[in-house]
């Protein structure tokens, strides 16, 4: 019986985000009684805008990617730590024995939060629960204590929920995703981070005056300025960096560049078949709680990717992440499978610096070496998680991912549960950190309201 019960959650469970959300998105909608037709409408038009979304991404990935590898093989890399990329480690969380209890205890928890107004965060995307099912994972790997995995995917979760609330309000106004969170954990984690460098930056002379968001790169060089354009210009760099020759130079500069201007569309698209659920959530909660019609709908990050700022500043890095690969002492992940993955994390580094591409750049840089640090010391414990599992993994290397495995905060959760005192200490450090933080991203935004609605009223007595 409960072999039948496991079987039927991981089924379940591997229809995927482009099957799953629509199903989610359709029962919500039926339950704040939007109607069938308009239910159907927005679930599937949905769907259909992440299966776009997962195309761009695939035309992303399939171009990059071998591109990269060929950097990599230029530069002479040898490194014994495969990057398997994000994908197998998400198949391997799925697969793990904690995976089927981490799905209810996560909506369960969300329930809660949402209740008690501990978050405003209300996270349909169940295929993201994974990340919290991997540093369950991860961390009854090192303990061999069922109940400490649980328990940590279930901190996971909460933190996550909190993290896409503090970042909701920028998401909305520079992302320009209006209600709309993006609680997964392999990006939303690095805003703090970004945020900390950006008041770095501001104490720099120089750098501190440096700016380069998308309008004012396209207000200074007219078309070539242009998002699209930008891809082809940084395909061609990449191309030449890989050694391709001039027809290979010419397809992934047109491949980067219909990226950079399909992208955006998609995500459009996406967000036109959210409007009827997001307007249906505030319809329900005005008449049945008067005061809580601030929820935010919890996306994947993919939608984060249709930002121009957020490519630009990705596609920039990805030869910094071969270059440190090859010259950071004691690196040993040889950056592969998730190299093209590079805008997840410097997503949420990208809303901190207020699409700030330069900003985003520089604190990219001390990003991505602490992701290669991170994902070569958790080599070993997602390889012993794989063989507990008995995941084919097809190379007799350790295996990890620079997205995933060099997530900084699952490393330090398992560093916690196996009580390195450095890591408990952290602790307290970190959360006065993000409490000072908060503080002020919250002053902050208050001030540009305030000074947005002065200008208009200005505008509106002239």
């Amino acid at each position: 019986m409960l072999d039948k019960l496991y079987g039927a959650i991981q089924y379940v469970l591997g229809l995927g985000p482009t099957i799953m959300l629509p199903i989610i998105i359709f029962i919500m909608a039926m339950c704040l009684r939007t109607g069938f037709s308009r239910a159907l409408r927005s679930a599937l038009t949905i769907g259909m805008g992440f299966i776009g979304i997962f195309l761009v991404f695939g035309l992303l990935v399939d171009s990059l990617g071998p591109a990269a590898k060929d950097m990599v093989k230029h530069t002479g890399i040898d490194l014994p730590v495969v990057d398997l990329g994000w994908t197998p480690l998400a198949a391997i969380a799925w697969a793990s024995q904690i995976a089927p209890f981490v799905v209810p205890m996560t909506i369960g928890i969300n329930i809660l939060m949402l209740t008690m107004k501990w978050t405003r965060t209300v996270d349909i995307d169940v295929w993201n629960f994974w990340h919290f099912s991997m540093v369950g994972a991860m961390v009854y790997g090192v303990t061999g204590n069922f109940i400490f995995g649980l328990l940590i995917a279930g901190i996971t979760a909460v933190i996550t929920f909190v993290l896409a609330d503090w970042s909701a309000p920028m998401i909305q106004k520079y992302f320009n995703l209006p209600g709309i969170s993006l609680p997964t954990l392999s990006s939303v984690i690095f805003f703090p981070i970004g945020l900390v460098g950006n008041l770095i930056l501001d104490k720099i002379p120089g750098i501190n005056r440096l700016h380069a968001e998308p309008e004012t790169i396209q207000k200074r060089f007219g078309v070539f300025g242009e998002p699209m354009m930008l891809g082809v210009i940084l395909g061609a760099g990449i191309g030449l960096l890989a050694e391709y020759d001039f027809k290979g130079v010419l397809t992934l500069a047109m491949s980067l560049g219909a990226v950079m201007l399909i992208m955006p569309r998609m995500v459009k698209l996406l967000m036109e078949g959210l409007l009827p659920l997001s307007d249906a959530v505030r319809s329900y909660l005005r008449k049945r709680y008067p005061d809580r019609d601030d929820l935010y709908i919890g996306l994947d990050i993919a939608v984060a990717v249709g930002h121009p700022s957020v490519l630009s500043t990705a596609l920039l890095l990805i030869p910094v992440g071969v270059l440190l690969a090859v010259i950071l002492p004691g690196n040993r992940l040889l950056p592969l499978g998730d190299l093209a993955n590079i805008w997840v994390p410097i997503s949420m580094v990208v809303l901190a610096c207020k699409g700030n591409i330069i900003r985003a750049f520089i604190i990219g840089i001390p990003c991505l070496a602490m992701n290669l640090y991170v994902a070569s010391a958790a080599a070993p414990i997602l390889t012993a998680v794989a063989k507990s599992i008995q995941f084919p993994i097809n190379t007799d290397s350790e295996i990890s991912s620079l997205l995933d495995g060099g997530n900084p905060f699952r490393f330090w959760a398992v560093k916690i549960f196996e009580g390195n005192y450095i890591a408990l200490a952290l602790i307290p450090v970190i959360f006065i950190i993000c409490m000072m933080l908060y503080r002020m991203t919250k002053r902050q935004l208050q001030r540009e309201e305030e000074e947005e609605n002065a200008a208009l009223q200005q505008n509106a007595t002239q």
